[in-house]
């Protein structure tokens, strides 16, 4: 991984409106291969160059839900981190991530439930200026209260 912020834990008292976090990753082919071993799907757009070629999307792609595992490793790992309960997520594919590509994936805060201890999250995911997903998520975050 590449230019990551701190991994750690931001309890519900201490979230704010527009709170971000991100880390940066470089998607391998080994990325791809374990995913595709791990999830069971090995869609050939996936793993096999020849047949991607003919695909619309002209080559290999990875896999959509690794680079939305990306945002959950963000939420899980640094906003609001360890300890986080993830209770809903949208996501829509914008473009593909292809092997080599360093994804960004990013999450802001818009939206607080302090009496439930709800947080709302924006997600998104790029390649450059590319975003290739973007969604919202709805974690509950721990709390000092419940240590």
């Amino acid at each position: 991984m590449l230019d990551n912020m701190p991994r750690g834990t931001i309890c519900i008292e201490d979230i704010e409106i527009g709170m971000s976090r991100h880390l940066q990753k470089v998607v391998t082919d080994r990325d791809i291969q374990l995913f595709a071993e791990i999830s069971t799907d090995r869609n050939p757009v996936h793993l096999d160059e020849d047949y991607a070629q003919a695909t619309i999307f002209e080559g290999r792609i990875a896999h959509g839900m690794l680079t939305a595992g990306l945002i959950s490793a963000v939420i899980g790992e640094q906003l609001p981190g360890h300890g986080t309960v993830y209770l809903g997520q949208s996501l829509r594919f914008m473009a593909p991530v292809r092997p080599g590509d360093i994804v960004r994936a990013e999450v802001t805060v818009t939206a607080i439930d302090h009496a439930k201890r709800r947080v709302t999250l924006e997600t998104l995911a790029l390649v450059g200026k590319t975003v290739v997903l973007k969604g919202e998520a709805l974690v509950l975050a721990p709390s000092r209260k419940f240590d």
